[in-house]
């Protein structure tokens, strides 16, 4: 089979831990050149070192999604060290779940969450378009979530960050079509990468359990505890619970990995056995 990872220039946003880093780790294990983009600079740096250090290469870049010029700076330093860029992967997000009636403490954390999860892709896709689009071809890989897909409690501007993502992307698909592949992830819940310790209101999660709430509780709780009965962190189970970083990773790095006129362009990872309606 072909490689279509070996060799490619890979820029990952919020690639200091979660869902950023594993994707950074396991491209690079393949052979692809990194920048791996941060607004923590500790964080970027300890992640290209430990790529360097398994045979790997990476750049660390600090980086503020939402700030264009830092976007810009960072396509620059991908053509400066290496004349091209092959894969986009704006992957910078924050989730704080609130009610409406939770203005008062989630204002800011709402603003923040719009500057990252909307504004950043946006800044992110535009500092590699003009690039992608003279070279000939490009990829943008951008993450949203289950909650993008339909209004639900608790999730009033999370969601609607996401779902603003999922309809820039599909416009810019459109717009470059030929040239740039574009591809929206949405992940359901995983509460391993520390996404949930930007919720405001953890009772804004109800909105996406439903009717699962009640039965969703002591299975939460066995996994925090480290209790969880093996059928359900078994990810070979049908009954797997939830889903891991890792699993998400690997989904990235799998629409990555397709050869230039193929495009996985919306791509849903849950868990079998996770308990989210949406």
């Amino acid at each position: 089979m072909t490689d279509h990872i070996a060799g490619k220039v890979i820029i990952v946003t919020g690639a200091g831990s979660g869902f950023g880093r594993r994707v950074a780790e396991r491209t690079a294990a393949r052979g692809a050149r990194l920048l791996c983009a941060d607004i923590n600079s500790a964080a970027a740096e300890a992640v290209a070192k430990d790529i360097r250090a398994t045979g790997g290469e990476a750049l660390a870049i600090t980086a503020d999604v939402t700030r264009i010029e830092d976007m810009q700076n960072l396509a620059q330093a991908a053509l400066d060290a290496h004349g091209v860029i092959d894969v986009m992967v704006n992957n910078a997000g924050i989730m704080p779940l609130a009610f409406l009636s939770d203005h008062a403490t989630a204002l800011d954390a709402w603003n923040r969450c719009i500057d990252i999860n909307f504004r950043g892709v946006m800044n992110g896709t535009i500092a590699v378009h003009d690039q992608m689009m003279a070279q000939g071809h490009g990829h943008i890989v951008n993450l949203s979530s289950i909650y993008g897909n339909h209004p639900v409690t608790g999730a009033a501007v999370y969601g609607a960050t996401k779902a603003a993502v999922n309809y820039f992307s599909n416009a810019v698909r459109m717009e470059s079509r030929g040239k740039i592949k574009v591809t929206v992830v949405k992940p359901t819940g995983v509460p391993t990468t520390g996404l949930g310790d930007t919720v405001v209101n953890k009772a804004g999660s109800a909105g996406i359990l439903g009717q699962y709430m009640q039965e969703f509780l002591p299975s939460a709780l066995q996994s925090m505890q480290g209790t969880l009965p093996p059928e359900l962190a078994d990810r070979e189970n049908s009954g797997y619970f939830s889903l891991n970083a890792d699993d998400i990773a690997e989904a990235i790095v799998h629409v990555i990995d397709q050869p230039h006129g193929v495009t996985l362009s919306d791509v849903t990872v849950r868990a079998t056995g996770d308990y989210y309606i949406l």
